[in-house]
């Protein structure tokens, strides 16, 4: 069974979609929503689950929400984004896991740390998160905003990883390169890019072992099978 990714934003927002379930990671932006390029064909089908990694606007937006949310969509988020989501949604924090009909969720630590090449530190431990996606024995790592830290060493078999490489807020792409290379997944996203060149992340990767780094634009759709 193939499983999509769809990227829909500029920073981190994803549309994963499999057999049963279509689920959004981060529906966020700067900005207006008529500015973002976002392709609205993509937002069509409502929602089954949504996840946010934390409360910044280029991770969450209530139009975007208003866009994909129904009365059956499940939100997880973690407290902080209360005051951004209009209604109920499941408070979770890092080591929770869920076990939907068809999913794992496992929700896991995303911040900055002293040491990493993030130049901004807005990113506390515990306030923020990323996910592992299980469907249809794919596993997929949205790490949010983080940097290198050590928990990613004990993450386990990831078979997409998409990673943060635009530095300021999040790691930089040598560091960003160094946490690929401890996750060892099969393919890895670029995401949260500003100004980062992606085919300069691309090459570092791949010349330093035998993972798969695909860029995405926005629109741009991977399969996996």
């Amino acid at each position: 069974m193939v499983v999509s990714i769809t990227k829909l934003s500029k920073s981190s927002w994803f549309k994963i979609k499999t057999i049963n379930k279509v689920i959004h990671i981060d529906p966020g932006y700067i900005g207006y929503f008529k500015n973002q390029g976002i392709p609205e064909d993509e937002l069509k089908e409502k929602a089954d689950l949504i996840l946010v990694t934390h409360f910044h606007k280029d991770h969450l937006q209530p139009e975007a929400l208003d866009k994909i949310f129904s009365l059956d969509t499940l939100i997880l988020a973690p407290q902080k984004c209360a005051d951004r989501i209009e209604g109920d949604f499941k408070v979770i924090m890092p080591d929770d896991e869920l076990n939907l009909k068809y999913i794992k969720i496992k929700v896991v630590d995303a911040y900055n740390t002293p040491d990493g090449n993030s130049t901004r530190k807005l990113h506390h431990k515990g306030e923020n998160v990323g996910y592992l996606v299980t469907a249809n024995d794919k596993t997929i790592y949205h790490a949010g905003d983080t940097d290198f830290i050590p928990e990613i060493k004990e993450f386990g078999e990831i078979d997409v990883a998409l990673i943060p490489i635009g530095g300021i807020f999040t790691m930089d792409i040598p560091e960003a390169v160094e946490a690929v290379l401890a996750i060892k997944p099969n393919i890895v996203i670029p995401m949260h890019m500003r100004d980062a060149d992606p085919d300069r992340f691309k090459k570092m990767v791949e010349r330093k072992s035998d993972i798969k780094v695909v860029p995405l634009n926005i629109g741009g759709i991977f399969n996996i099978e």
